[in-house]
């Protein structure tokens, strides 16, 4: 399973790079091409954006950190998958997704000293992102989801056991009465 959410992460690397290549070769920066109008509006359009920060472009400018950052992050967590310390499969897939995000995002930075977005949700008011982008907020929501269902297993499961064991010692204190 490690290996194929690997293998799985360098397939979605490699459709992040495909669609940037592809947006950067036939859109201009700042020109944007509307894909879906509904009743005049535009609600999603391509829109070519060069970011030189991070998310939302909070830390402008800073590519260096940004690269280092990233780095010792992905290493770390490809590390955590290889060596099994990471051994929940629902676990595994949501790191590989991103990992996946932070290699695509990575590339970019290294390559052009600034990561593509593209996609242009209109219908409301947010950032432009690229598929990198995607992999990395499905996989965090994923890791969260996964977490706190498993968090809120273990708590049942604590309540049934001490139900259990009160039960039990109800029925011993009463016989020694």
């Amino acid at each position: 399973m490690t290996y194929i959410s690997l293998a799985a992460a360098a397939v979605l690397v490699g459709i992040d790079q495909l669609t940037k290549w592809f947006v950067a070769s036939y859109i201009k920066p700042q020109e944007s091409v509307n894909l879906i109008s509904i009743g005049g509006k535009e609600w999603l359009n391509l829109t070519y954006q060069e970011n030189t920060g991070a998310a939302f472009s909070i830390l402008q400018d800073k590519q260096l950190f940004l690269i280092i950052l990233t780095s010792i992050i992905i290493l770390g967590v490809i590390i955590l998958i290889l060596t099994k310390r990471i051994k929940k499969t629902a676990y595994i897939w949501s790191f590989s997704l991103i990992v996946a995000g932070g290699i695509g995002n990575l590339i970019d930075r290294i390559v052009h000293n600034y990561v593509i977005d593209f996609i242009d949700f209109r219908i409301i008011k947010f950032a432009v992102f690229n598929f990198a982008d995607i992999c990395a907020v499905v996989g965090t929501a994923l890791l969260m989801v996964f977490y706190i269902i498993e968090e809120v297993k273990k708590s049942k499961e604590k309540k049934r056991t001490e139900s259990e064991i009160d039960q039990s010692g109800d029925e011993i204190s009463s016989e020694d009465e």
